[in-house]
């Protein structure tokens, strides 16, 4: 089982995407990973999430990992049910499921109809649940978080919520929504872009660039609003609607403040960053560091996370 617990917290758990022509090599910093001892891998969506937790399956032995996330509307519910279920029983237990509704550009990409998303995705994980028979025992289920409702429907269809981006400063009041003796079994996590640096206006710079597609979608807005930040939103919202699409993204990068990326993201030197890990883990969310850097690419950027636990 997967399981998060402060009182036991040493080293966040890292992010890894199967980028193409880089897939081999992405499996070696996973066994890296594995063997300095951090807390898992989650796998996003971009490169294949499910393909990747495949071969971890069987390139690992020890170290959790889980889809963060699989779109649900990527796959039939059996067909996902299926391949998950294959994991689950390959790993020996250590693989959990995180899907979610994804996000408006990339569900009409596929052409797909949709409905509500709180109950699309509880009939979709109805659905998974009743081929269980066929597929065999699902690994546990965790579902993509933003807001209350999502988080409530989590405690009551699934055993996990998966944050992206979230709030640091309103993370408590959601944590504390949760029941204390769901709390226990509950695993909550949170996918922070992280960069270390002593350039915290380059680190900056990297988090407008990854953020610019987020703060364009209506959904994180509407959560970084509940979380205290109306001001911020409805500059970007005024930017949207009165910017020419050429220059949007300078725009939108131009309104994030830095307390809001502060509250949002992970930056500074290694011993910063530790720190804020840290704080992220006494929330009671396990951080996951999704990581970039100011002088390279992926591989780079969880170099400089395994060197900054090594100090």
């Amino acid at each position: 089982m997967i399981t998060f617990s402060p009182s036991t917290y040493t080293l966040p758990a890292i992010s890894l995407v199967a980028s193409p022509t880089k897939r081999r090599a992405i499996l070696d910093l996973a066994v890296e990973a594995e063997r300095r001892g951090f807390a898992g891998i989650a796998c996003p969506s971009l490169g294949g999430t499910l393909g990747l937790c495949v071969s971890l399956a069987h390139a690992t032995t020890t170290i959790p990992f889980w889809t963060s996330i699989q779109p649900m509307y990527y796959s039939h519910p059996v067909e996902l049910g299926n391949t998950a279920a294959h994991i689950h029983e390959v790993s020996g237990g250590r693989f959990g499921l995180g899907i979610g509704v994804s996000h408006g550009p990339v569900v009409q990409r596929l052409g797909v109809a949709t409905g509500k998303p709180l109950a699309d995705i509880a009939n979709y994980v109805q659905a998974m649940r009743l081929n269980e028979r066929f597929s065999g025992q699902l690994p546990q289920i965790f579902l993509a978080t933003l807001r209350d409702k999502m988080l409530a429907l989590s405690t009551e269809i699934s055993q996990g919520a998966i944050w992206a981006n979230a709030s640091l400063r309103d993370i408590s009041r959601q944590v504390a929504s949760v029941a204390p003796t769901t709390q226990e079994q509950f695993f909550m996590s949170n996918m922070v872009p992280t960069v270390i640096s002593e350039d915290l206006d380059a680190a900056y710079a990297i988090h407008r660039k990854t953020l610019t597609g987020y703060v364009s979608l209506p959904n994180y807005r509407n959560y970084w609003r509940v979380a205290g930040y109306d001001k911020e939103m409805d500059n970007i919202e005024a930017i949207i609607a009165n910017t020419p699409k050429e220059s949007l993204a300078e725009q939108l990068q131009q309104a994030m403040t830095d307390e809001w990326l502060r509250d949002c993201t992970i930056s500074g030197n290694a011993a910063q960053v530790r720190d804020q890990f840290s704080a992220w883990a006494q929330a009671g969310v396990l951080p996951i560091a999704v990581m970039s850097s100011t002088s390279g690419g992926q591989a780079k950027a969880i170099a400089e996370l395994f060197a900054a636990f090594e100090s």
